[in-house]
């Protein structure tokens, strides 16, 4: 099994549980989606957004809160996450669903805005780069990129404080033994880079206007506008 189908196979057999623990999981829960939904800035009363890495819709409910109008298209390579977020939305024609990899569906845009939280960092370097070519690409001008993710720490002693840290924020969360330890497996398989080398990929790709607007430890926020 390749490190992409391992990566669907883990997130497939938490998919009914995800949006429960994830409070637990994301010591900064609120702060974390709350700013990401606070650089959401785009005009129009009905604008398209594109949410890469889905999973269960959560970030995308938030931002449907703030843009009750807003045409979703939620992609993830999880059909078991999209189920969730099937159930989310139930109803809601002006929400889409892909099951895919989405750093090479070929997206139909523009997009007014496109998100993703706790989902790039499973890519390796290369392919990050070259998705935010490829966002920058998709984006109308004047369009945001906002990004909700995890970042390695600047030093491997940093890097590692993160990790126990969050570890033993989860421990102490309530969450089952069972829960916790599935979540540490599951990080195991992440690459995380740091906030800079992200910052600077997003300018590489075009965007002049990008920063890492929020950090919590390893949760980061970052955002950026194609202007």
């Amino acid at each position: 099994m390749d490190r992409k189908e391992l990566v669907k196979k883990r997130f497939d057999e938490v998919a009914m549980e995800y949006d429960e623990q994830r409070r637990r999981l994301i010591p900064c829960f609120d702060d974390f989606y709350g700013s990401a939904v606070q650089w959401v800035n785009v005009e129009g009363k009905a604008p398209r957004f594109l949410d890469l890495g889905a999973g269960t819709g959560l970030l995308s409910a938030l931002i449907r809160s703030k843009y009750p109008h807003a045409h979703m298209t939620l992609v993830d390579l999880s059909e078991n996450m999209l189920s969730v977020a099937r159930e989310r939305f139930a109803g809601d024609e002006r929400v889409e669903y892909i099951a895919a990899d989405y750093t090479s569906y070929p997206f139909e845009g523009p997009f007014d805005g496109i998100i993703s939280s706790l989902s790039i960092h499973h890519l390796p370097h290369e392919q990050k780069r070259a998705l935010f070519r490829t966002v920058y690409g998709l984006l109308k001008e004047g369009g945001m990129f906002v990004n909700a993710d995890q970042v390695m720490g600047q030093t491997e002693y940093i890097d590692q404080q993160y990790k126990r840290l969050w570890q033993q924020a989860i421990r102490d969360s309530g969450l089952p033994n069972e829960a916790v330890e599935s979540a540490i497996e599951r990080r195991s398989l992440d690459l995380n880079a740091t906030a800079g080398e992200q910052i600077e990929w997003l300018q590489e790709a075009g965007f002049r206007d990008a920063d890492c607007v929020y950090q919590y430890h390893d949760f980061a926020v970052f955002a950026a506008c194609k202007s």
